[in-house]
């Protein structure tokens, strides 16, 4: 039998996984714009909470505070990350935002009563977020470009958005998972009409169809709803350590999907991040 922390971890790690996805199958739909492959994918996501609320439109139904926060976490993080990869190098932009992970475990105490910071604790989230740095900087082969950009403080702002709204998930009356559905359902009309004011129309084939299918189901939607029982169930603290999978985990899925060897890189940031996940799960409590 488990116990509720395992649970949480458990929940998670499927969650993780569904993330690692993502960059495959954004690959694949690389030609749609990311605000309209965001808006449908969340909107197809959102589906799923009709049988997890067993066809009860009732569990849609939230305070407005409570819905606010959950497009300010689904929507804001979108958004500013889009924006961030529009004004400065991709590769610079997708590491800064993997400091959420790095966020949750600091800022918990911060958000939430009850919890203290442990010196071990956060040196895990810096051995974790130092391989998550080895894993991405590895897979460019070291490339980087020089000078400040803009986009840095947004891609900054979009990890800060995410690490707390994963945490202020409970500091707001208690809600069902399912409703995570009304916080993917009101973020993706927003998304369509970012792509309707941004960018420009695509057709889109039935291929496409099916993939953006699979992309709501998966990294965006399920995703979403499995991350919320977690962080109902366990210490967001260590949570945040095991969400430092999801680059290696990514990088890890592209190589297998794409025929590449396995790289020193990925091999060094997987035994960085795996430590710091073991290291700080010890420590948590």
């Amino acid at each position: 039998m488990l116990n509720k922390a395992d649970r949480a971890d458990l929940l998670a790690l499927a969650a993780i996984l569904m993330w690692a996805s993502l960059a495959t199958l954004g690959v694949s739909l690389a030609h749609v714009p990311p605000f309209l492959l965001t808006g449908l994918g969340l909107l197809v996501g959102s589906a799923l909470a009709l049988p997890l609320s067993r066809w009860r439109w009732q569990a849609w139904v939230l305070p407005w505070r409570t819905l606010a926060l959950g497009v300010y976490g689904l929507f804001g993080f979108h958004l500013l990350l889009f924006m961030a990869l529009r004004t400065a190098p991709a590769l610079q932009a997708n590491l800064i935002n993997y400091l959420w992970p790095l966020g949750m475990v600091v800022l918990a105490p911060v958000l939430l009563p009850g919890l203290r910071w442990r010196a071990a604790q956060v040196g895990a989230a810096l051995l974790g977020f130092a391989g998550a740095a080895v894993v991405i900087l590895g897979r460019a082969g070291g490339e980087a470009s020089g000078g400040w950009h803009a986009g840095y403080a947004l891609a900054l702002g979009s990890a800060l958005v995410w690490s707390s709204y994963s945490l202020l998930t409970r500091r707001v009356p208690a809600f069902p998972t399912s409703a995570v559905g009304s916080f993917a359902a009101v973020s993706g009309l927003l998304s369509l009409a970012c792509h309707a004011l941004w960018e420009p129309a695509v057709d889109l084939s039935a291929r496409d169809a099916l993939l953006i299918v699979a992309l709501g189901l998966g990294p965006l939607g399920g995703a979403f709803f499995l991350w919320d029982a977690a962080l109902k169930a366990g210490d967001p603290r260590r949570i945040g350590l095991l969400a430092f999978l999801t680059p290696l985990l990514s990088t890890a899925v592209v190589l297998v999907a794409t025929g590449q060897a396995l790289t020193a890189s990925l091999a060094l940031g997987g035994l960085m991040i795996v430590g710091a996940a073991v290291w700080g799960s010890r420590e948590a409590g």
